[in-house]
Order: C-alpha cells, then structure tokens, then sequence
C-alpha cells in the first residue's frame, strides 16, 4: 500500500483515503444472511450444514442485580473468540470490494475498511464518492452500520 501511493504521488496528484469500520461488525451479522452467503461459495453440503448448526440454537439472557431475565435467541453475531468467527466474517463481506469503481483500493482488516483513490482530476473525486455511496448501500443491504472515522489526504 505504501510502495503504491509513494509512486502515485511522485507522479502528482493527491490520494484522498477514507478510514471506516462496521460498528460491532461481529455482533452484529445476522445468521440468516451469513447462511445465505455461505452456501453461495459451493461448500460441500455438510460444512454448510455444520456452520449453519454452529449458528443455530444460541440463546442469551440478562442479569440485573442478582435476578436473570428469560432466555432469549440469537439471531445474529459471530461466536467471538472462535476459530471460525474471523472466516465466517471474511466471507460475510467478501463481495464488499466487488462494489468499488475503478482504481479504488479497498483495503478490509476485521471490521475495518480504508477506501484509497489516487486523484488526478475532479472525476476521480466522484469515483470516490460514488465508491462510497456503493459502501453505504452494500452496508444498509447486509445490515452492517457503516462509521466513517477520517479523511485524509496526502500531496506531493
């Protein structure tokens, strides 16, 4: 990432970077969907079945003071602490950097996003903003809360 903007701004211009991220992104991913997404990769049957089993059946309840409420279903988030959260995760958002316009670079750690455009005219300061526009729909499809944290920009 680094070697890419040191060329792109030796020959001018400017790269304009977004830094966002999905609020509770582990919480809150909805079981049915991750399901849905999950079986579109082909897996084998029986490991869709073994996740969907893995998802399936968790129940919470709540402690006030010293008395718990009833019990009630999950019907969203990802197990944290598993071996298998962060993959089913990644595979929740995969399709993410397929909304991206041209010469966009989206870059995903965990519930992290970085949108980075090198910026040569006011066209590409639309292609950015039409490549976060895209974002915001694909978060509000999924059901995902979209944070946007900065804005930066680097010049030569």
């Amino acid at each position: 990432m680094l070697d890419k903007w040191t060329e792109e701004l030796e020959s001018g211009g400017q790269i304009n970077m977004i830094y966002t991220d999905y609020e509770k992104a582990f919480d809150k991913v909805p079981h049915r969907r991750l399901i849905n997404k999950v079986a579109s990769f082909g897996l084998l049957t029986k490991i869709s079945e073994w996740i969907k089993a893995f998802l399936s059946d968790r129940q919470y309840k709540v402690r006030i003071n010293s008395k718990f409420l009833r019990w009630y279903s999950v019907q969203s988030g990802i197990p944290q602490g598993s071996v298998l959260g962060p993959l089913l995760f990644i595979m929740y958002v995969n399709d993410l950097p397929d909304i991206c316009t041209s010469d966009t670079d989206l870059y995903l750690f965990a519930g992290d996003a970085k949108n980075c455009k090198y910026i040569r005219n006011e066209e590409n300061q639309a292609e950015l903003q039409t490549t976060l526009r895209n974002m915001q729909n694909w978060s509000d499809t999924w059901l995902l809360k979209l944070n946007v944290h900065v804005i930066w920009q680097a010049c030569r």
